[in-house]
């Protein structure tokens, strides 16, 4: 047995060698469930070596975009015109070595947004700063893909964002593992799978080093999605594109590029001009998905002119907390006015969950 990394090396070169197709599915996914297993165990051991220098970036704000891309696409200047903040812009590589913060103001909402160093080709492997790059992008709310209209060609970044397990526009698969003490490995499809069997999920489940596990999978996933449901280490983050230097653009090239990338809301925008701000502010606000509560005091009027900006789905707890933890500790109750109320002025308790313009009074304990 050698190293970890050997290992993982010589079951790459077994994949590489086998061809795929539905007979070896099985056993691909299964020394894909290996790799992921000694991944896991060669990042375990890194970081018990000591932290990994990374970008400390406090998050301010209602919530947090990253900006991604290669380097030199415009990133900074882009940065500059939807936050003003101040990132060093220079044609050339690499001249943000650090990450910048700024932040929008749009619609009452406050949006961090942060200025990366461009990612490069094994920035996953800790190349070029990758990995503290990519630890930043992994706790964004938002991920705003800067691609440069003359090198519209992203895949080097996908797959660098995928091996760092970030998927983008994708949702969480819904597959359960539940330990038990005995019993081997059960798997419970609740529909028919159509692009794995269940052979090849129990295979996969016990080289990942489940010994006694019932899977209950409610979606038709594949064998990736089942590798990331096993590592349980990925992040789902919403994505937007956008298409830069367009003001500089041939006739049908914007059109080509958007095409190329159609699985992507794309917004086309000259960071240097301005050009597509608007659109692009609102399609940020409208990717996060917040909403606006307005605050009743109680005994007094509700306050119209500024709203409290919650992120869809949050509850009046979540409420109670962005205003001061003391709401929270001595929470009586609410009373809603708005679409989420029954019946205006609605009692409810901290699991209530807010609509957009909900105007909110929260009683708490003198």
């Amino acid at each position: 047995m050698g190293s970890i990394e050997d290992q993982i090396r010589e079951l790459e070169e077994q994949i590489s060698k086998t061809k795929y197709n539905k007979a070896t599915e099985g056993h691909i996914g299964k020394l894909k469930a290996k790799i992921a297993r000694l991944t896991e165990e060669e990042e375990k051991r890194r970081s018990s070596k000591g932290p990994t220098k990374g970008f400390y970036v406090k998050k301010a704000g209602n919530a947090t975009v990253a900006l991604v891309g290669f380097p030199s696409v415009g990133k900074s200047t882009l940065l500059n015109q939807l936050t003003g903040a101040k990132s060093e812009v220079g044609a050339y590589h690499f001249t943000t070595l650090d990450v910048v913060p700024g932040v929008m103001v749009y619609n009452h909402a406050k949006i961090q947004i942060l200025d990366m160093p461009g990612l490069i080709k094994d920035a996953s492997r800790g190349k070029g700063r990758g990995r503290e790059v990519i630890a930043a992008a992994r706790s964004a709310d938002v991920i705003l893909l800067v691609v440069d209209i003359f090198n519209p060609n992203m895949d080097v970044l996908f797959r660098e964002l995928y091996n760092a397990g970030i998927r983008l526009n994708q949702k969480k698969p819904d597959v359960v593992i539940s330990h038990s003490d005995h019993g081997g490995i059960l798997v419970k499809p609740t529909l028919k799978l159509t692009k794995i069997d269940v052979e090849t999920i129990k295979d996969m489940t016990s080289a990942y080093g489940h010994v006694n596990a019932t899977v209950v999978v409610r979606e038709d996933i594949d064998v990736e999605q089942m590798l990331d449901v096993l590592a349980g280490n990925r992040v789902y983050i919403k994505a937007v594109m956008a298409i830069n230097k367009v003001d500089l653009a041939r006739p049908g090239q914007l059109e080509a590029v958007q095409e190329m990338h159609s699985r992507f809301h794309t917004v086309p925008i000259s960071a240097a001009t301005g050009q597509g701000m608007p659109e692009l502010k609102q399609s940020i606000y409208d990717t996060i998905d917040m909403i606006r509560i307005f605050l009743k005091p109680q005994g007094q009027e509700a306050d119209l002119e500024v709203p409290l900006i919650v992120k869809r789905g949050n509850n009046i707890g979540d409420v109670c907390e962005l205003i001061h933890r003391d709401f929270k500790n001595n929470f009586r109750y609410a009373m809603v006015w708005g679409k989420s109320a029954k019946f205006p002025g609605q009692t409810v308790g901290m699991d209530h969950v807010v609509a957009d313009e909900d105007i909110v009074c929260i009683i708490v304990k003198r």
